[in-house]
């Protein structure tokens, strides 16, 4: 009986954190169903149909956190709040340095088993939430959390497997720049990136920096629709 009602009273907790949580955040942002899409950086932009990240699509990226950070930072620069999930080893001031604003960004470093209602509770109440999935979750799970998704409006960047995405992202070629004859500073890093999306006909891709030279993403070339990847940059 103890044990139950313990349960219980954890339960009313977490209900209670979860509604003062949504009460803040509406109290600074307003959230409303006729978004289009989420803006990112421009560099990114051309790689995504609506331009941006749509509310209630999921994205799947490589395990790449400048690339995660650089999804984030328009948005979070534009005043949308943003929830990170089991990256533990994520750098706040890099993060900052793509443009996320560190008081709009809640951390959940280490949630265990629980990383998938962690996802649907953060759904509630953030726009934008990523995660990076332990394990690969079943297409019953990816549909419950689609469905909140849809239904609060919240686009979800997916380090790993998920069933049923509505687009993956990947990084291919990468290049370093900065070191001359042995010697100097990395200064930058050129990436091809190539978004395949049930929404569009044909893979799209972009060459930028990430990071470029302002520790930011940079746009490198005119980004372009491809019928493949891009041919590796020979380094």
């Amino acid at each position: 009986m103890k044990m139950a009602v313990a349960e219980t009273a954890a339960r009313a907790d977490h209900t209670a954190d979860l509604v003062r949580l949504r009460t803040q955040i509406s109290q600074m942002q307003r959230r409303t169903a006729q978004v289009d899409a989420l803006p990112v950086a421009d560099a990114l932009a051309p790689l995504f149909p609506e331009g941006g990240l749509r509310p209630g699509a999921a994205y799947v990226l490589p395990d790449s956190a400048a690339l995660v950070f650089a999804l984030l930072g328009a948005a979070s620069r534009e005043g949308s709040w943003a929830a990170v999930i089991g990256m533990p080893d994520l750098s706040a001031e890099a993060a900052e340095g793509y443009g996320v604003v560190p008081a709009r960004l809640a951390l959940i470093p280490d949630p265990g088993e629980r990383w998938l209602q962690a996802v649907s509770s953060a759904a509630e109440v953030f726009p934008l939430v990523a995660v990076r999935a332990p394990r690969a979750a079943t297409p019953a799970e990816t549909a419950r959390a689609a469905a909140r998704l849809r239904d609060r409006g919240s686009a979800l960047l997916v380090v790993g497997d998920w069933h049923g995405a509505d687009a993956t992202l990947t990084l291919s070629a990468p290049e370093w720049s900065g070191l001359e004859r042995g010697h100097g500073l990395l200064a930058s890093r050129a990436v091809t990136l190539t978004a395949s999306a049930r929404r569009a006909p044909r893979p799209r891709t972009a060459r930028v920096l990430l990071p470029g030279p302002t520790g930011g993403v940079e746009r490198l070339t005119p980004p372009t629709t491809a019928r493949g990847h891009l041919r590796a940059v020979a380094s």
